[in-house]
């Protein structure tokens, strides 16, 4: 049985912790488009920071990695269950850049 939207998004609601917003819409093509803003950095145009990247992938793996690096580089004190997968974000980052060697 597949999940509904408002499922994944209490799923990735829990999974992101208490510092985020998520909201999932249907993209052009079609398929889920995960946003996940931070409650309370601001980005440009004070609008809230957010995960969502416009043209680039915002499935559910690309957006979450995104919002696991901004908890680990602004909320370093953050809780939050998606940061167990911090080695698996970053293993992914390396082999998107093509980096050989992820830990040297």
């Amino acid at each position: 049985m597949v999940a509904s939207r408002s499922a994944r998004e209490r799923k990735a609601k829990v999974e992101a912790g208490p510092l985020a917003t998520v909201r999932i819409e249907l993209g052009a093509d079609e398929q889920f488009v995960y946003k996940i803003g931070c409650t309370t950095c601001v980005a440009k145009g004070r609008r809230a920071w957010s995960a969502y990247r416009p043209g680039e992938d915002n499935g559910y793996m690309a957006v979450m990695d995104r919002w696991i690096f901004h908890l680990t580089e602004k909320h370093r004190d953050a809780d939050a269950p998606c940061l167990t997968y911090r080695a698996a974000a970053e293993q992914r980052l390396h082999e998107r850049r093509g980096d050989a060697d992820p830990a040297g």
